[in-house]
């Protein structure tokens, strides 16, 4: 039964105790599509201020800073967060910080903001509360970016109900540029208004 909860900051160190790479992001040929198809539904663009929400161990991280002139990424895991500080040890572009998002909200304002398989496991109320501090921090303009795998989960929330409920929630704020699916996962991309 899926949580009727946010998951928080335990259950992601207690997974990356176990694994240095719980999802094979770095492994999987799966994940290199997943990562190849985000890049690509961006790369028509520089982006000044970019944020990365839930960036893991920093497979991505590294592919996003080729795009932008700062890039700050988060994760709620302090064993992630110190895996992704030493996957960008050479990416002076790159800051990564431990916040659980949506109740930590960088004081920063951002073009580009990735949202890769993180908003499902949130609780309604969080999904909520990212889509106001998204508001906050988004500047017009913004690109939103959403990847989300769309089989089932055990997670508060399924890939599509977290993209639509954040959709919902942000309403007018946004534009809707891109709704792609594949087999196994989702791609949106949106801009602030």
């Amino acid at each position: 039964m899926p949580a009727d909860h946010s998951l928080d900051a335990s259950y992601f160190d207690g997974i990356f105790a176990s694994d240095d790479d719980p999802w094979s992001l770095a492994s999987s040929p799966y994940e290199a599509a997943k990562f190849d198809a985000t890049i690509a539904a961006i790369a028509d663009s520089r982006y000044d201020r970019g944020l990365e929400i839930g960036c893991a161990h920093g497979v991505l991280t590294v592919r996003l800073a080729e795009l932008c002139g700062t890039l700050l990424a988060i994760d709620i895991s302090t064993h992630a967060v110190d895996l992704a500080r030493r996957r960008c040890a050479s990416l002076p572009m790159v800051r990564i910080e431990q916040a659980a998002f949506p109740a930590d909200v960088p004081a920063d304002r951002f073009d580009l903001i990735t949202l890769s398989e993180v908003v499902y496991y949130w609780s309604d109320a969080d999904i909520a509360a990212a889509a106001r501090a998204i508001v906050t921090i988004a500047d017009p303009g913004c690109r939103l970016i959403l990847v989300h795998w769309t089989g089932e989960t055990d997670y508060p929330q399924s890939g599509d109900d977290a993209v639509t409920k954040l959709r919902l929630h942000l309403g007018d704020a946004i534009t809707v540029v891109r709704a792609d699916r594949t087999s196994s996962y989702r791609l949106d991309q949106w801009i602030m208004r």
